[in-house]
């Protein structure tokens, strides 16, 4: 029996999940810590929320009679049916402010994440129902990791084609379905009769085909998360980048030993694989600077990587995201000036402060970034975004 709860707990909270702000948020911490710690934070998060959970659930059972829980759990189900078909809001502010390190950082966040959200009252709708709270707590808990896990996977290998919309609905069904079967088996016999059943199920289905037609315009209207869209802009980045500075490299055929880090080219890499396993890159001390100035490196590829860094500054909106991308714009700054510059509080700043070193290099960076923003955005938006380093 307990076996079977913890199952159920973890089926339904593992397909609530599905889709939901919460898995997007694993995706997104995904892009600034290691998924070790990411995943510890999600469980440690989702015990702290859950058992508060389950301790009401379980309270809720000795003071309300079994059947009335049961009649109660048919509703709430239902509620969270049409929940997860609502749209989602953009909860970029909603994330942990303060960094505590990675794990107190992402239990945090998924603690204040989930409070109140559907996961936690489905937890107290199984702890209510439970002979067993432990035992809901153990499957939820389960649940909101392999969820988060699941997430992680499928934004890193899948990318544009994770069926966001499909889960959504899926998700809805499994808990409309749980809602509509307790509710048969509860609601007293005198009200269960084709005049009332057909009708309401009828309507519910009428109400959840409104919300998945709302979902099917915003999706056509190309509305996703933030969370979402900058760990996508981030991954893409780092592999386009990865591209260009093999090319780039010069290779053992002129260096004979790669110079690593001591290198510009060779640091960069570093920084890129650090950005693609979800780690900030920490620079170790050495003696000697940056080793480039007598190699013939292309200037126009070095630029392009430089513009290419930019466009990035100029997009995603949290600098924390950007750590990794302005280590790399020094490297470039390193081999196309010979020094790196520290300051950054916008892209048009940044170019203004550039055109006192090289007047025909920053002009070359603002057509290149004006000419990349102009299917994007208009490119005095991203030129004034201000970036305080």
């Amino acid at each position: 029996m307990h076996i079977q709860e913890i199952i159920r707990a973890f089926m339904l909270i593992f397909i609530a999940e599905m889709g939901d702000k919460t898995q997007i948020l694993a995706m997104a911490f995904v892009t600034r810590y290691p998924v070790r710690k990411v995943l510890i934070g999600i469980g440690l998060g989702a015990f702290l929320n859950h058992g508060l959970a389950v301790v009401l659930g379980n309270y809720l059972s000795r003071v309300i009679p079994i059947s009335t829980v049961q009649m109660i759990a048919g509703i709430a189900f239902i509620g969270f049916a049409l929940w997860t078909l609502k749209p989602e809001q953009e909860e970029a502010d909603k994330e942990a402010k303060v960094e505590f390190g990675p794990v107190a950082t992402v239990a945090m966040a998924f603690f204040l994440g989930e409070l109140g959200d559907k996961t936690q009252l489905t937890a107290i709708t199984l702890a209510a129902d439970s002979t067993s709270p432990m035992t809901i707590l153990a499957g939820t808990v389960l649940g909101m990791v392999a969820t988060g896990a699941l997430g992680i996977y499928i934004g890193k290998k899948l990318g544009d084609k994770i069926p966001e919309l499909g889960i959504k609905v899926l998700a809805s069904c499994v808990f409309a379905f749980f809602g509509v079967q307790k509710l048969l088996q509860t609601v007293p016999a005198q009200y269960l009769n084709v005049y009332t059943v057909v009708p309401s199920i009828g309507l519910l289905g009428l109400v959840m085909l409104g919300m998945i037609r709302s979902l099917i315009v915003r999706k056509r209207s190309g509305i996703q998360s933030e969370f979402l869209t900058t760990a996508k802009l981030l991954r893409n980045y780092y592999l386009h980048l990865q591209e260009d500075l093999d090319h780039i490299c010069l290779g053992a055929e002129y260096c004979g030993t790669c110079a690593g880090r001591m290198c510009a080219i060779g640091k960069s890499k570093e920084i890129v694989k650090a950005g693609l396993v979800n780690e900030e890159w920490h620079d170790l001390p050495q003696n000697g600077g940056v080793y480039h100035n007598n190699k013939p490196f292309k200037q126009e590829e070095v630029l392009d990587c430089l513009v290419d860094t930019l466009c990035l500054i100029g997009t995603v909106p949290d600098e924390k995201d950007l750590a990794n991308a302005h280590l790399i714009r020094n490297q470039m700054e390193e081999i196309l000036l010979g020094h790196h510059i520290e300051s950054f509080e916008s892209i048009k700043s940044y170019i203004e402060d550039l055109r006192e070193v090289d007047a025909v290099l920053s002009e070359k960076i603002a057509k290149m970034v004006r000419v990349r923003n102009t299917a994007k955005q208009p490119a005095e938006t991203a030129m004034e975004s201000p970036r305080h380093v």
